[in-house]
């Protein structure tokens, strides 16, 4: 029995803390420097996919695509210009189909405007006609 209590007392003596070794949490410094490198990566690695042949970032040269509409779930009619040439093809699930070859092509969209803010309505004014036409 004193054997074991002895035995016990010198194990004690020389017994390591729980979490002594443990590393602290990181600063602030840390984690911005974490978060900083982690956006890095991403950045670079998307650079890297659009560099890289047969990503499919790139436009292809000579082909555009004109227009598209929905006709279904997973059913297409989209428009494509090929060298100067637009083709009507139906896209679905299974497969794509060349519809008509067109004589005289679509005319471009027109572009994007940017809306002009100061002439946008009063949120205010807006918001008081709605509120008396719903009572």
């Amino acid at each position: 029995m004193q054997l074991l209590i002895a035995t016990a007392q010198a194990a004690g003596k020389g017994a390591v803390q729980v979490g002594q070794h443990a590393p602290s949490a990181p600063g602030l410094f840390g984690a911005m420097v974490a978060l900083l490198a982690v956006l890095a990566l991403v950045v670079g690695l998307g650079w890297l996919l659009k560099r890289m042949p047969g990503s499919g970032f790139r436009s292809s040269e000579g082909m555009k695509l004109v227009s598209s509409i929905a006709v279904g779930a997973k059913e297409r009619v989209v428009v494509l210009e090929i060298n100067g040439q637009q083709m009507l093809l139906g896209v679905t699930a299974g497969g794509i189909s060349h519809l008509h070859a067109l004589d005289t092509p679509l005319p471009p969209p027109p572009p994007l405007r940017v809306p002009d803010l100061k002439k946008l309505p009063d949120f205010a004014q807006l918001l008081q006609q709605r509120l008396r036409k719903d009572t």
